[in-house]
């Protein structure tokens, strides 16, 4: 397992990709305006998300739902449980454990599985969190030459002293140069 260590916690804060701020209301449809014009250069979408914000938020929205391909939740949003509507829509729902703070090692095996699999699928978190989860799906999903493929997740606020980046939606666009991103933040984690 992989977890991240104390003194490099502010560098798992910054938005790994574009990052769209504001509210929820505004985002979302700030993403659907982007993907509408996206799909106007006759381009397929697949889209990856992890987070039950984001989640909720894509589901509400019919236009964008029709993309989603993977969806990882845990039902919590700030430790308080969440429910999201997915009725009839997920081919296949997987429970999976990934303790907090942490990258299960078994998630790259599962995530190839169900990314080869081509079915779209629900991973709930049934103990743990899903937020680090990001990275390893990214460095799964294949980078096609025509591209199509988003992973989405939600950006909290945050304000410390060092960083004030604002809430929102972080559109992570699959290509070598952010699966070579990621490796390096995976890079810098503990192994334990």
């Amino acid at each position: 397992m992989l977890r991240i260590p104390q003194n490099k916690r502010h560098s798992f804060t910054e938005p790994l990709d574009i990052l769209i701020a504001g509210t929820r209301e505004e985002t979302i449809i700030q993403v659907e305006n982007l993907f509408r014009d996206y799909l106007k250069s006759n381009l397929s979408l697949n889209f990856y998300i992890v987070g039950d914000i984001v989640a909720k938020d894509f589901f509400s929205n019919s236009f964008l739902k029709s993309f989603i391909k993977i969806c990882v939740i845990d039902e919590k949003t700030q430790r308080n449980q969440i429910k999201i509507d997915f009725e009839g829509f997920f081919e296949d729902v997987i429970e999976f454990q990934n303790p907090v703070g942490t990258i299960h090692k078994d998630c790259w095996v599962l995530f190839r599985k169900v990314i080869d699999s081509g079915k779209k699928s629900l991973i709930k978190i049934t103990e743990g969190e899903e937020d680090l989860l990001i990275l390893p799906l990214i460095l799964e999903i294949p980078i096609e030459e025509q591209g199509g493929h988003f992973a989405f997740y939600g950006q909290p606020p945050i304000t410390d002293s060092k960083f004030v980046i604002p809430e929102g939606i972080v559109i992570v666009n699959i290509d070598k140069n952010i699966q070579e991103k990621v490796r390096k933040v995976i890079a810098i984690m503990e192994k334990f």
